[in-house]
């Protein structure tokens, strides 16, 4: 499994997972948009270039997670394919995402995610695969 959700008092985590820390980031993405909208039924037709910087990998994954989510609501957007860059230090990352404007018909959205958080905040590797997680305030 690439991403997923776990319960978290009134806000629900999320988990993406990787074999490298970019795809950690882009399967941590998935897992947020997951809880909003069927992926399957969001077509990547357009593109968004997202560049984000934060003193950590951590810091930097609720960043990542945020300019999405405002970059989705400014132009009334939802996403399902991510790439990213990271640099060496952890502190920069470059990349985009890929989605179609909202259909409330076809799309059907469930929760909408109001913002990444700094609880249960972790960026690690165990196993050989990366692991990015963090609970979105819903």
């Amino acid at each position: 499994m690439d991403y997923e959700t776990f319960d978290h008092e009134a806000d629900i985590g999320i988990r993406g997972y990787g074999e490298t820390l970019e795809e950690a980031f882009e399967n941590a993405a998935r897992a947020m948009f997951s809880v909003m909208v069927d992926l399957s039924k969001v077509k990547p037709v357009k593109k968004f270039h997202i560049e984000a910087e934060a003193p950590d990998v951590e810091a930097l994954l609720v960043e990542w997670l945020n300019q999405l989510l405002a970059i989705a609501d400014l132009e009334g957007y939802l996403f399902s394919d991510f790439r990213v860059k990271i640099s060496e230090d952890g502190t920069h990352l470059e990349g985009y995402a890929m989605g179609e404007p909202i259909d409330r018909e076809k799309h059907e959205i469930s929760v909408e995610v109001k913002g990444a958080t700094y609880s249960m905040l972790e960026v690690d590797k165990e196993d050989g695969r990366y692991r990015a997680q963090c609970v979105v305030d819903v």
